[in-house]
């Protein structure tokens, strides 16, 4: 039983650095953490760290999945709950907003960030990255393949053209926001998604009005 407690409190331990890696990442950038910085801000032995991520790259490649796994329970489960349609992916693109505008998240989403940061790069942690992209792409195109299925959009939509168009809203809104904080970024990319769902849905009543 000791050493079951051990773990748990090992493992809420790993998730809170990792929470905070999340956190600075979208300020300073993933190339910006180091182990040193994490245990200063928690006040932790660095020693404690480098126990659990031997190399920067470990400790980035792990803050990718920790940000993963937050994006999942905070967008993509709202969403889901949701019934299969058009309202799902609305929903999740209404969810990502929040997301955004988190006011713990400094930089608004951690994911545009560091996309953004390591795109021109190579290696590991631009791969994975990559291969987060792909899987939100997917998802986002799936929904709208899902919605067309129920009737909800029209036979004739180019879902992936519109998984793009909602990515590139919500994407979009991250710099916006941050960088002219008066343009009504948030509003803008509801509004747009919404516009253009509503134009392609058989039934506009489905989403809200405004």
């Amino acid at each position: 039983m000791r050493t079951d407690g051990r773990l748990a409190r090992g493992d809420r331990t790993r998730a809170a650095v990792l929470d905070t890696a999340v956190t600075l990442a979208t300020e300073n950038g993933l190339d910006g953490l180091s182990l040193g910085q994490l245990a200063e801000q928690l006040g932790v032995s660095k020693s404690g760290l480098f126990a659990h991520w031997r190399t920067k790259m470990d400790l980035q490649l792990a803050t990718i999945e920790r940000a993963k796994e937050s994006f999942k329970e905070r967008v993509v489960a709202v969403a889901m709950a949701e019934p299969a349609g058009v309202r799902r992916l609305w929903t999740m693109h209404e969810a990502r907003l929040t997301y955004i505008g988190d006011k713990t998240l400094p930089g608004g989403c951690f994911f545009v960030n560091a996309q953004v940061e390591f795109d021109a790069r190579t290696g590991p942690v631009r791969d994975q990255l990559a291969v987060v992209l792909r899987e939100w792409l997917d998802l986002l195109k799936r929904l709208a393949v899902e919605a067309v299925a129920e009737g909800h959009l029209r036979a004739d939509v180019d879902t992936g053209l519109l998984a793009y168009e909602v990515n590139a809203a919500g994407a979009a809104t991250v710099y916006q926001s941050r960088l002219l904080p008066d343009s009504s970024a948030m509003a803008l990319a509801r509004a747009a998604v919404l516009g253009r769902l509503r134009a392609l849905c058989t039934d506009p009543g489905l989403l809200p009005a405004e």
